[in-house]
């Protein structure tokens, strides 16, 4: 090591150092991330006692113990901020300046069980940032676990230099006043409006100057296509991966905690060949009610087939393992913290009227799913649903896990779309759709993308997508819809008043009447087999 790198490095400890959180913080990011005292210490290298030691002020830490320990402690801070206090040192150079949370979302709580765990329910875009989430606030609305999520920006796009100042992203209502009490609890969650955000400068221009990259690359390839639009589109399609890949570079640039790219992993995860997949099973629904029939209808029942937008962009807001994936026997891997895969036995599906949370599985006995598939398992076993039973977890593994891993990826994605949309921008909104979609396909052991081995990720996030799906489909049918279909991530076909239970539009968490195929598209009329 070199003089100078020598002296940053000492410089670097001496500024953490300074930065020491008290004990009891230090307890609770630990906690927060749902690891053991004993990892931590085998992981900086000192004895259990010691961690305990110095969550409870018995002792502080001591070099060299005291570096790598400082550096978990940040990044869990950036993983799991606590509210800012001026007193505390370590609000200043760990966490990221919080904006001012709205008074309609400082009461808001997750709903427990008697064991403390967050409780699922209907899913549905959260009340805070306006994704789809399982999750449910102690009054029943969408609310992420923890309420780990930012309220939802203005509706106005932050690049007003550049955008009309009509356009407005297609996720979002109009902003309006914040009602004095909660609204009524309905079948369709309203967003909650939220007041601007304030954010620092530099946080706005790195967020222009990415969203200016991707019109950029858009305008590149129409000029070099010379008007032929689908020359250009073929040309932002192939450039998809390595621009998707430095944009997820670029919103990392400022996080203060480390992920492996190539981490070591189970064999369950490894494809033995090419052409053969791994042992992971991501429960991809391919639902058609045997109740009816598209051929002869018996009478005149109207089915309504609807598309679900930008399935994948919503999943990537799932759980994702960031440590090193730990083997674990029983329910010891299972926790609301941890994100991983795991060895179940499903208990029997016996609802021909309603889609398999497991989908189109022919194979009986133990297989391997993640944890996005065993949380919607066990939403489903629970007391308000109890459709099945409760899963037999065998085996895991699992590491620490957080929600918002690619949330500032997400978010620059959700606004060029939304950009895209308003301007009617067919390559700008292609050339997104294959940024994320791409993103997720190639995350795995793919030879398109040479920066990334993600296989754990890659099914987290297929999953995730499915059991959003399936979810819809349960909301629906408790409202009193009939579901004809469930299909892919993003095709269900319903009868009935889909309009009050879903939102209509073109945003994320949104659906519209499906085009395309003109035997599935749009409205057409099936049979009640034997009805």
């Amino acid at each position: 090591m070199s003089e100078e790198s020598s002296v940053e490095a000492l410089l670097e400890e001496a500024r953490l150092a300074a930065a020491m959180p008290p004990p009891a913080e230090r307890f609770r990011l630990r906690e927060a991330a749902g690891f053991s005292r004993a990892h931590i210490a085998a992981t900086v290298g000192v004895g259990r006692q010691t961690i305990a030691n110095w969550e409870t002020g018995v002792s502080d830490p001591t070099p060299p113990a005291r570096y790598p320990y400082l550096r978990i402690l940040k990044g869990l801070a950036e993983i799991y901020p606590a509210p800012a206090d001026p007193g505390d040192p370590i609000g200043a150079l760990f966490a990221p300046p919080a904006p001012p949370v709205p008074a309609a979302f400082t009461g808001l709580e997750t709903l427990r069980g008697p064991d403390g765990r967050a409780i699922e329910g209907d899913p549905g875009p959260c009340v805070r940032c306006g994704v789809e989430t399982a999750y449910q606030s102690t009054d029943h609305r969408p609310l992420h676990s923890g309420a780990l999520c930012q309220p939802s920006q203005p509706t106005t796009t932050p690049l007003a230099t550049t955008t009309p100042a009509s356009a407005v992203t297609a996720t979002a209502p109009a902003p309006a006043a914040v009602p004095a009490a909660p609204a009524p609890v309905s079948p369709v969650p309203a967003r909650v409006p939220t007041r601007p955000q304030r954010r620092s400068k530099s946080a706005e221009r790195a967020e222009a100057d990415l969203m200016a990259l991707i019109r950029g690359a858009v305008e590149q390839e129409a000029e070099r296509a010379g008007g032929d639009e689908d020359a250009a589109l073929k040309a932002l399609i192939g450039r998809a991966i390595p621009d998707v890949m430095h944009l997820f570079n670029e919103t990392r640039a400022t996080a203060r905690y480390e992920y492996t790219a190539y981490p070591a992993l189970p064999d369950i995860l490894h494809k033995p060949s090419k052409k053969d997949p791994d042992q992971i099973w991501e429960a991809r629904p391919a639902y058609n009610n045997p109740a009816y029939s598209m051929r002869a209808p018996e009478r005149d029942i109207k089915v309504t087939a609807l598309d679900v937008n930008a399935a994948y962009l919503s999943a990537l807001k799932v759980w994702l393992p960031i440590g090193k994936l730990e083997h674990t026997t029983g329910t010891d891997g299972v926790g609301p913290k941890r994100s991983g895969v795991h060895l179940i036995t499903p208990a029997p599906w016996t609802h021909p009227h309603l889609p398999d949370p497991l989908g189109d599985r022919d194979t009986p006995g133990a297989l391997w799913i993640t944890d996005a598939t065993l949380r919607l398992l066990l939403r489903l076993s629970g007391p308000k649903w109890a459709l099945t039973g409760a899963p037999t977890v065998h085996e895991s593994w699992t590491s620490g896990a957080t929600e918002n891993f690619l949330d500032a990826l997400r978010k620059l994605l959700v606004a060029a779309r939304s950009e895209a949309i308003t301007a009617g921008d067919r390559l700008a909104l292609e050339y997104v759709k294959a940024m994320y979609s791409k993103f997720v396909s190639t995350m795995g052991e793919s030879v398109h993308n040479r920066e990334m081995v993600r296989p754990d990720w890659m099914h987290l996030i297929h999953s995730q997508a499915y059991a959003l799906h399936c979810g819809r489909a349960y909301k629906a049918h408790q409202a009193g819809l009939d579901i004809v279909a469930l299909k892919h991530t993003d095709e269900l076909h319903v009868i009935g008043d889909w309009r009050q239970v879903f939102t209509e539009g073109r945003g994320v968490a949104e659906l519209k009447i499906k085009t395309g195929d003109a035997k599935t598209a749009g409205e057409y009329l099936v049979g009640r087999v034997g009805g």
